[in-house]
């Protein structure tokens, strides 16, 4: 290897090492705070008298604030550098998870939900577009999978730490525990959030933490890659917005999207419901345990999966396959007989789902560059997390209407065997084995994605 490539090398692992623990953490906090409405929901929905489809509207109105601020936000982070941007988005979406445990009747906690989707607007399309200012192609997939494995990680330790809350701190201080889960759950964000604006470093050429020769390594193998893309890649937001490949993206990636989502706020509900189905009896710890058991098998399968994206360069199957897998295997958990065979079927779709979210974000950046990455980044985001509203309200719409979860199931499983349909006929560059693209050609390390 070359001794650019040696410190090149080394470079990235000082950036993976810095960044991706830390990041992965903050977005396991803010997943948690995002979803622990599905674990609350077992015993708020009696005290403040939520049916089926006012739960999940709640649940879903979140992604109103959200998706109308996501490309501002992203471009003032664009602006004002991730360091401060991200630290003002972490504070304030504590804050408001934490206002939650104050909500007195379904209006509120509607109103509530909206202003902690505002407050969190732009915080993963902000994360994704920080992290393609400091990681190689050929390395992206296999560290967002790292990254991302905070998604099932999050509701693998949340389950039980959510639901053991609820049951042993049910009273204390004179709260019901649902209201202390949010409270406490709240907290780490804003302690995160004031860490994040000292330890972030916007670029590698700020960062006192790499050697000069590891700064120059890095920023030149970026900036190669970004000066071969641009011919092919959108660079204004106005563009970016109107493209024709980045709604596609954005399409895509609402099919994966949905199922996550949909497994994420009906996961307990699903458990809970075997009592009636199967005739078994699960307290609520024992419900979160069982419901953690899809997200650790997620997350396993999400590290080895990206990991082998990366050591193959093969991107378009890594992604079509396992949304269709995904989505072929949760309608088929409806028509089994025994609790241990659903749990098999949804873990599969669990599985589905965490493979294919790492692997998804290797395309943005092969379409988009500068402000238009903010841009467009945040809009394909924008349109996955329009499934975040849909998939939960249309859920407990059907369930309401039906009297059980087979229509929404069998919803997602349909949506996401079209996301995957999507990602099969994505077009991608010539493959780039080993993950040292320091070896290879120009023409082969600037080779675009593109629909």
């Amino acid at each position: 290897m070359t001794e650019a490539g040696t410190l090149r090398r080394s470079a990235l692992r000082k950036v993976a090492r810095r960044f991706i623990p830390f990041l992965g953490l903050v977005y396991f906090v803010n997943y948690l705070d995002r979803t622990n409405i599905g674990f609350a929901k077992l015993t708020m929905s009696a005290d403040l008298g939520l049916t089926e489809t006012m739960f999940g509207l709640a649940s879903g109105l979140f992604f109103i604030g959200y998706l109308l601020f996501e490309v501002p936000s992203n471009l003032a982070l664009h602006r004002f550098g991730a360091r401060r941007w991200i630290a003002r988005i972490m504070v304030t979406w504590g804050l408001c998870a934490m206002l939650l445990a104050f909500v007195q009747s379904s209006g509120q906690l509607y109103a509530v939900r909206v202003l902690l989707g505002i407050a969190e607007a732009g915080f993963f399309p902000g994360i994704m577009l920080f992290l393609t200012w400091w990681l190689p192609r050929a390395e992206r997939v296999r560290l967002i999978g790292v990254f991302l494995v905070a998604i099932p990680l999050s509701s693998a330790v949340g389950a039980p730490l959510s639901t053991a809350i609820i049951t042993y701190l049910d009273g204390f201080p004179g709260l019901e525990g649902w209201r202390v889960m949010f409270l406490l759950e709240g907290v780490p964000a804003v302690v995160l959030g004031v860490i994040c604006w000292f330890y972030l470093t916007d670029r590698p050429e700020d960062a006192a933490w790499l050697t000069p020769g590891e700064r120059r390594a890095l920023t030149s193998v970026l900036e190669a890659e970004r000066a071969e893309l641009a011919p092919a890649a959108e660079g204004s937001p106005l563009r970016a917005l109107l493209s024709g490949k980045v709604l596609a993206l954005g399409g895509i990636y609402f099919g994966v999207v949905y199922g996550l989502y949909a497994l994420s706020f009906f996961g307990p509900t699903m458990v809970a419901g075997f009592s009636e189905r199967f005739d078994t009896e699960f307290t609520l710890v024992q419900t979160g345990a069982i419901v953690a058991v899809p997200f650790v098998a997620g997350a396993i399968a999400m590290v080895l999966w990206s990991r082998h994206s990366d050591r193959t360069g093969e991107r378009r199957w890594h992604l079509a396959a396992p949304a269709v897998a995904g989505g072929l295997t949760i309608p088929v958990a409806l028509y089994v007989d025994s609790p241990y065979a659903v749990m098999f079927l949804v873990t599969v779709t669990a599985i589905g789902i965490f493979c294919a979210l790492p692997v998804f974000w290797h395309f943005p950046p092969m379409v988009l560059t500068s402000a238009g990455a903010a841009a467009g980044i945040a809009l394909i985001n924008t349109l996955g997390n329009a499934s975040g509203f849909l998939a939960p309200y249309v859920t407990g719409w059907a369930r309401d209407a039906t009297g059980d979860l087979d229509t929404g199931l069998w919803i997602v499983g349909i949506v996401m065997v079209a996301s995957g349909a999507g990602a099969a006929v994505l077009r991608e560059g010539p493959r780039a084995k080993g993950g040292d693209e320091a070896s290879l050609t120009p023409s082969a390390r600037g080779e675009a994605v593109g629909l």
